[in-house]
């Protein structure tokens, strides 16, 4: 079975939008795992543009499921995940100047910094991935970097594919971002590390991914997001989940 784990960072999103308490990431996060969701996600991004510390601290005690963090690799969000002890921490690239994350973390470019953060995050039992670059240098690496799984960014393939209904791309590219994708994920299961995947991930595309050898979980949140405003969230996610899990 594949693990679903729900982004709720766009109902934080709308909160701030007015600066108010509603609506509740915490409620969402119960709605989501009614409707079957195996987690939840979050980003706490360092300007604090929609997930708050304060949810944070409420999610990690009251979901009853996984609590999976995203952050960049920097030291004060370390040190709270180290505090809160999410189960899960994923170390992602942060540019303040982006509506979302644009790709996966350059792991060339501080390894030592990287390596010495996973062995702390995973010294207290915190599962730690790294979002990357569907490509098998960067598993390799992260095998090396002593992270426990990695995330493949969907996005590029995601991206092409959506080119190609809105008939301004090819299927070619589409195929090319799919080879990286199995090829990453065939390096995967071959070195032994826990394979995720996300961004860009919706309804009408999910599928085109659950064919990714060992693959364990998905990481899913606007476009639920977006259908939970139309039907409410704990059908958004079960209508996802039944995506991903036909025979559930």
């Amino acid at each position: 079975m594949i693990h679903l784990g729900v982004n709720i960072d766009h109902v934080a999103t709308v909160r701030q939008a007015r600066l108010t308490d509603e609506p509740d990431p915490v409620e969402a996060a119960f709605l989501a795992m009614a409707g079957g969701a195996h987690g939840i996600t979050i980003h706490l991004r360092g300007d604090r543009r929609h997930i708050q510390e304060r949810d944070v601290r409420l999610l990690r005690e009251t979901v009853r499921g996984s609590v999976n963090l995203e952050m960049a690799l920097a030291e004060d969000i370390i040190d709270l995940a180290l505090a809160i002890r999410p189960h899960a921490v994923c170390l992602v690239p942060e540019n303040r100047a982006e509506l979302t994350t644009e790709g996966g973390l350059d792991l060339s470019r501080d390894p030592a910094g990287l390596a010495a953060a996973i062995a702390r995050l995973r010294a207290v039992g915190i599962l730690v991935s790294l979002f990357i670059n569907p490509n098998p240098e960067d598993v390799r690496q992260a095998v090396t970097l002593g992270a426990d799984a990695v995330e493949l960014h969907t996005g590029t393939w995601a991206n092409a594919l959506a080119d190609v209904h809105a008939m301004t791309g090819t299927q070619a590219a589409v195929d090319t971002a799919m080879d990286r994708l199995q090829e990453a994920a065939d390096t995967a299961a071959v070195a032994g590390i826990r394979l995720h995947a996300g961004h860009g991930l919706r309804y009408d595309n999910v599928g085109g991914v659950l064919h990714l050898p060992l693959l364990r979980e998905l990481n899913i949140g606007h476009s639920i997001i977006a259908r939970a405003m139309m039907v409410g969230m704990q059908q958004a996610v079960r209508d996802m989940v039944d995506l991903i899990n036909p025979c559930h």
